[in-house]
């Protein structure tokens, strides 16, 4: 890869970018695809185009042969992100759940004796009020936020700035009765219906769990479904 390339595919990583990089087998000709726009001298013809489109799909790399040629597609995409705001016993477990499932968690509280790293000895810490947080942290499409503290100061200041960024998932802790509340107060804040029927809540798949890692399980397996929509005839099977 020359010198060139590798900037540019540097700084698009950098930039959270979707990128995936093609090379040829035989001829070691390359071609660099970052948002869809290819540069390079590696020619993509249809087939494998639809290869490069399902590999991005499924954020993996792969080896595509077809018309005489082996060309191998490497995926690099931007890490995916959780930001927990509240430090109790459901996001530990969160915290720890997704951290196996690669995502960087970042949990936000004020309140330092529960957001500690003896509690969450993985994930990064903030203790900035959650709207500060999230600033810095700034959610983009491969970014979740999830409010779980189950304190108005501290969850809707959140939801807020999740609502404004472009996150591809936001969830909050509650019942259905403090869901509604919540939703009459925020829009008085002036955020709209379909603004706020981006958040999941009560957040987690309805699979009838009741302990903290229970709900931390139907929390990452919802934050999922969102990221990978799935496709008819599509699914995990066994060997």
């Amino acid at each position: 890869m020359e010198t060139a390339q590798l900037d540019r595919l540097l700084a698009s990583r950098d930039a959270k970018r979707s990128i995936a990089r093609l090379a040829d087998i035989a001829t070691g000709a390359e071609a660099l695809v970052i948002d869809g726009k290819a540069e390079g001298a590696l020619a993509i013809d249809a087939g494998l185009e639809a290869a490069l489109q399902d590999a991005l799909a499924r954020e993996q790399s792969r080896l595509y042969e077809g018309e005489g040629r082996r060309v191998f597609i490497h995926v690099l995409t931007p890490p995916l992100r959780l930001a927990i705001v509240g430090a109790g016993h459901i996001s530990q477990y969160l915290s720890s759940i997704a951290g196996e499932a690669g995502f960087d968690v970042t949990v936000i509280d004020p309140r330092t004796t529960y957001a500690s790293a003896a509690r969450f000895p993985r994930a990064k810490l903030s203790h900035d009020w959650p709207d500060v947080a999230l600033e810095g942290f700034g959610p983009d499409r491969r970014s979740a936020v999830v409010t779980l503290s189950h304190d108005p100061k501290l969850d809707e200041p959140a939801l807020a700035a999740a609502l404004r960024s472009d996150a591809f998932y936001v969830g909050a802790l509650g019942s259905r009765k403090t869901q509604a509340q919540r939703r009459e107060r925020m829009k008085a804040q002036g955020f709209s219906e379909s603004e706020l029927n981006r958040i999941h809540g009560p957040v987690g798949l309805d699979i009838g769990a009741l302990s903290p890692a229970e709900i931390a399980i139907a929390i990452i397996a919802q934050i999922i479904d969102v990221l990978r929509p799935k496709k008819k005839g599509v699914g995990v099977r066994a060997a």
